[in-house]
């Protein structure tokens, strides 16, 4: 009943593109954070997502211009280079790997929001931060016609999709023994930047939508909950986008009715899809660890009672 509260009175026109939107988003995000995830460099998706606002910046000052080529190439350039300044700083100031992605991405993460700051003060840009850090998915039902950023999303996710069903065995083997797949012959370091070329180029992409804080949470989240449930990476890749695809639309309902239950009004969509992610996060992790309790107890139990 709950359930048929908060979704009644679904429009098509209205909630439709938000919610196709943000699943895009969510999806396009899942992909890459399976191999992130697996590779355990779930902090570099945050780092390149937070690093690319110098590029970003950068790219709104000197061409006074919001085009998606330019956005694309200063965020891809940035993204690369927190990649690049991350291994060096650990290769050769040897200071371990987490701590050199903390420097890189909050110094990147800082200096963008100075330049966005002062290329809105300077009305060189015409760039709310507020906008870069959280976005608005509900301005997406405000554009006739089909809104560019679904556009924009869709071919991010298609190119996404495409490259890992090309590159499928070549990421696995990266993902799982890189020193294997070096042996096999696959350049593992050209696979890793192709990896962050993507991450930076899908970050830019949901911006738009979800905004620069909130999109680490659609790129690590459903990925993170998936390997809750599974070890076998074709089936994680495919719960991560069912997973994308729920969060997205619950997460779209309960930022508008959800606080309506208290007496208050809507709040922002993007925001209540990644608290929307973290419950389902934390449900799994529940739910999976009272079963591995259940079954590790029937176990001894059952050995217990042969011997």
């Amino acid at each position: 009943m709950m359930l048929a509260s908060l979704f009644s009175g679904f429009d098509l026109a209205i909630d439709g593109p938000i919610v196709l939107a943000g699943s895009l988003c969510a999806m396009a995000c899942a992909l890459l954070g399976n191999f992130l995830v697996l590779r355990r460099m779930s902090m570099m998706g945050d780092a390149i997502s937070h690093a690319v606002l110098p590029g970003l910046a950068l790219a709104f000052i000197i061409t006074g211009s919001r085009d998606s080529t330019t956005m694309l190439f200063g965020a891809v350039v940035v993204g690369v280079l927190t990649a690049v300044l991350t291994q060096a700083i650990s290769h050769f100031g040897k200071v371990e790997s987490g701590a050199a992605m903390g420097v890189v991405f909050t110094s990147l993460f800082a200096l963008g929001l100075v330049l966005i700051q002062y290329g809105h003060d300077n009305k060189y840009i015409d760039l709310d931060p507020s906008c870069v850090l959280y976005g608005e998915l509900s301005l997406v039902a405000t554009q006739t016609g089909v809104p560019r950023v679904i556009y924009t999303l869709g071919i991010i996710y298609a190119l996404n999709l495409a490259v890992i069903i090309a590159l499928y065995k070549e990421l696995k083997l990266v993902s799982f023994d890189p020193a294997l797949a070096t042996t096999l012959g696959i350049n593992a370091q050209l696979v890793h930047y192709l990896m962050m070329v993507l991450v930076a180029a899908t970050t830019v992409a949901c911006f738009e939508a979800v905004g620069s804080i909130l999109v680490v949470a659609m790129l690590i989240v459903p990925a993170a909950t998936a390997y809750l449930l599974t070890r076998r990476l074709s089936v994680m890749i495919v719960l991560s986008q069912v997973l994308a695809i729920m969060i997205a639309f619950i997460g779209h309902f309960m930022a508008v009715k959800g606080p309506a239950a208290f007496g208050f009004g809507s709040t922002v969509t993007s925001g209540a899809m990644a608290a929307v992610a973290g419950v389902m996060f934390a449900l799994t992790l529940i739910a999976t660890t009272l079963v591995r309790a259940f079954r590790h107890r029937s176990a001894s139990t059952y050995n217990a009672a042969t011997t």
